[in-house]
């Protein structure tokens, strides 16, 4: 069955066979797990509220909680006004959160349900608060829903007192709970005072207690995403994922943005670096010189095994283009790059990078599918695959290594809890690359030529 995809290629503007994305109600859905006490809310059916929830707690291994307006014949016709309303009232009086984030799904945008005047409508209890994004399912991708559902609370939430807070704002870009930690540390040690919103570690990588939190520790909390008008400056981190949200803060409130790549390599994350040293006024500390200098040394000791070798990267386009560039700092060829997200932006950058680093012959689209990229792969191979689970029957098909990295992972562990990001995170991909090359190497080589010092 997984040899069955044909060489032959044929254009298709209609069709999208094992799309590289999923709908926008699951990037919605987890950037409101990013927020303290919040209880995401599917305005749809069960079925759908199930699917996101579902598509989240099998990548992070985690519970991802949230509730539905669970719609039936009748309020696939009449429309979901009373179910919403009657939802956020029992989820207030059962569930006791601080904010409900209501995301639309295909259904409640086809019938036209106006879900802003419905919570004009609603009688919602004192100091609590609903937000809701419009997200619908049948266009863009999980990463149009993550900055939907930013830009809902930045709308609904956000004010400007006009007392600074001293603060730099962080939107991290769709990236994992041990991502996220790794920022928060480089931060840290950069001495930059910050709020970075959405954060889902200690929600989606909380430790096991022996006791059930429905809201855990972790989170972005109500009063610094408020307070993020006050903020001196953002640091929009995903030139795709967080355009938008950076965009409508300057919009609102005039505070200023630096839009960096995700600090995926060597490259990215001396942007972010030199971006925070700028901010904070202060020196790059050695601890953080003595993890670039690893990384430097790590990149020169495998380049023999991977100068050259070529790779075939699929995923969110942020995480692509952050590790397509981390590929040519490798030496290698980032032959093939795809997302299912319909950003033509990720093609312009992705020819950037091909310019910076002087390679030719390589292939980027957005709004691409798995079935076209096995195509390609068919009539011109790589050395190894670089994405999601969802690459794992091509991988089988063309006997071609798999690392996987960036959303989803469904088929391992632990994952999400360690970065790729930072000095750190680009340590632990060139580990994963540079054994998945040699581990090939291992296996195809003659007996004779079998090697255990390497």
């Amino acid at each position: 069955m997984l040899d069955l995809t044909p060489k032959t290629i044929y254009e298709r503007t209609a069709l999208r066979i094992n799309p590289c994305k999923t709908c926008q109600p699951v990037g919605a859905l987890y950037a409101a797990l990013g927020v303290h006490r919040c209880m995401p809310h599917s305005h749809g059916s069960q079925g759908c509220a199930s699917y996101h929830r579902t598509f989240l707690s099998r990548h992070f291994k985690e519970p991802a909680i949230a509730s539905t307006s669970s719609f039936t014949e009748g309020a696939s016709v009449f429309g979901g006004g009373s179910n919403v309303k009657t939802a956020v009232k029992n989820v207030f009086d059962i569930y006791d959160p601080d904010i409900i984030a209501i995301h639309t799904t295909c259904l409640s945008e086809t019938i036209g349900d106006d879900v802003n005047s419905y919570i004009s409508d609603m009688d919602i209890p004192d100091g609590k608060l609903v937000v809701q994004a419009s997200t619908p399912s049948y266009v863009g991708s999980h990463i149009n829903g993550f900055f939907n559902m930013m830009c809902g609370f930045i709308n609904y939430l956000t004010e400007k007192t006009g007392s600074p807070n001293g603060k730099t704002a962080v939107f991290p870009g769709f990236i994992n709970p041990g991502d996220m930690r790794e920022l928060k540390r480089l931060l840290s040690l950069m001495e930059t005072p910050f709020t970075m919103f959405p954060d889902t570690s200690a929600v989606m990588d909380a430790p096991m207690t022996g006791k059930y939190e429905m809201y855990p520790a972790g989170g972005t909390t109500l009063a610094e995403i408020k307070a993020l008008g006050d903020c001196s400056h953002i640091v929009a981190l995903g030139r795709i994922t967080s355009v938008e949200p950076a965009e409508l803060m300057k919009k609102k409130f005039k505070v200023p943005y630096t839009l960096l790549p995700l600090p995926i390599g060597v490259a990215a994350t001396d942007s972010f670096i030199t971006t925070l040293s700028k901010l904070s006024m202060r020196d790059v500390p050695a601890e953080i010189e003595e993890q670039r200098g690893q990384l430097i040394d790590i990149l020169l000791d495998s380049h023999p095994y991977t100068h050259e070798k070529t790779a075939a990267i699929y995923g969110d386009p942020d995480t692509v283009l952050g590790l397509a560039e981390f590929c040519l700092e490798m030496g290698m060829i980032p032959k093939y790059m795809i997302t299912g997200t319909p950003k033509e932006e990720f093609t312009k950058q992705a020819q950037a990078l091909f310019a910076k680093y002087g390679v030719e012959g390589c292939t980027a689209k957005a709004n691409a599918d798995l079935f076209e990229l096995h195509q390609w792969i068919k009539n011109e191979p790589v050395d190894v695959l670089i994405g999601t689970s969802y690459g794992k029957a091509i991988a089988k098909a063309e006997d071609i290594p798999l690392v996987r990295a960036g959303f989803p992972i469904l088929d391992r562990y632990v994952h999400s809890y360690l970065p790729l990001v930072g000095y750190v995170g680009a340590m632990r991909l060139a580990e994963l690359i540079t054994n998945a090359l040699m581990d090939r190497q291992d296996r195809d080589c003659a007996d004779e030529d079998l090697e255990t010092v390497m």
